[in-house]
């Protein structure tokens, strides 16, 4: 029998985690987003809308289950922006896609406003990189709307986010503190009736190295909360720093995919129900290896 919180209710469609992972494509509408910055570049605001539909619609094709549309990036540092611009380069995309596809779209943004007009252009899912910490007004929003909720750990906003030396002495270890933020998000949400929930331990988002490590390793553990996981870790810098010769300037990450597919099929193996990529393709294809390895 599957368990109820792994069939996930997004608005009027549903995610059925329970029938097996699948392959979140993303789609930025920003300059400055740490790998696929600018890549939309267009007249209109910045964004040339055509060109991002048509990438969203090769996502589809190659296998994405969700689309993740993000209008502010959140690389450390990012530059922020206001409702309003994120408004502009995410409502108009999410509408034009829905009207061309019945694929599950989702807002990635921490702010009510922004989610808001997302929801009512046709997204289904709010992905919050805070956990709904930073906008309190944000479960108020995905409540009304019956949107699903993806809650992440991060322990600061991204303008004053580095890169995190490890554990500090006296200090619980990693494990501890993402699950226990995870869980005090996961009773956020169930507090404003909200109850299609899905966890991102934040792969990348003030940690070392060392500590994303630790979690990809552990993944699993977080099982233990009772809610499907999602696991971003596409081109991510841990992976750069892992594969770089000492002594050499890191990798790009346009020289993280070989990286990338190593860990998601480890994420996968450690029990990832949703993977968020931006290379569909070679998702779908470690997805479907390691399914027809647990078939055997």
């Amino acid at each position: 029998m599957k368990d109820p919180r792994f069939i996930i209710n997004c608005t009027d469609k549903v995610l059925d985690l329970g029938a097996g992972p699948k392959i979140m494509g993303i789609l930025n509408t920003t300059p400055d987003s740490f790998y696929d910055g600018g890549l939309l570049r267009g007249d209109t605001i910045g964004i040339d809308f055509g060109l991002a539909l048509d990438y969203a619609l090769g996502m589809i094709g190659e296998g994405a289950s969700i689309i993740d549309i993000g209008g502010e990036s959140s690389r450390p540092g990012a530059d922020k922006i206001s409702s309003v611009e994120e408004i502009e380069r995410t409502a108009p995309l999410i509408a034009l896609l829905r009207r061309k596809s019945d694929v599950l779209i989702s807002i990635d943004t921490y702010k009510a406003d922004v989610a808001e007009q997302a929801l009512r252009a046709g997204a289904n899912i709010v992905n919050d990189i805070s956990g709904f910490t930073f906008d309190h007004h944000l479960p108020s929003i995905c409540s009304k709307y019956n949107a699903a909720v993806i809650l992440m750990h991060t322990p600061v906003k991204p303008e004053l986010m580095q890169w995190s030396t490890g554990t500090k002495p006296g200090e619980e270890d990693i494990l501890y503190r993402v699950s226990s933020f995870l869980a005090d998000s996961i009773a956020r949400a169930e507090g404003h009736s909200i109850d299609n929930i899905i966890i991102d331990p934040g792969f990348g988002f003030g940690k070392s190295v060392e500590e994303n490590f630790l979690l990809l390793a552990q993944l699993n553990s977080l099982h233990r909360l009772g809610r499907p996981i999602l696991a971003g870790l596409s081109r991510k810098s841990f992976l750069g720093h892992a594969i770089t010769e000492p002594g050499k300037e890191m990798t790009a990450p346009a020289g993280r995919l070989a990286a990338t597919i190593a860990a998601e099929t480890i994420a996968l193996m450690q029990g990832a129900n949703i993977l968020r990529v931006h290379d569909v393709q070679a998702a779908v294809q470690s997805l479907r290896v390691v399914e027809a390895m647990k078939e055997e």
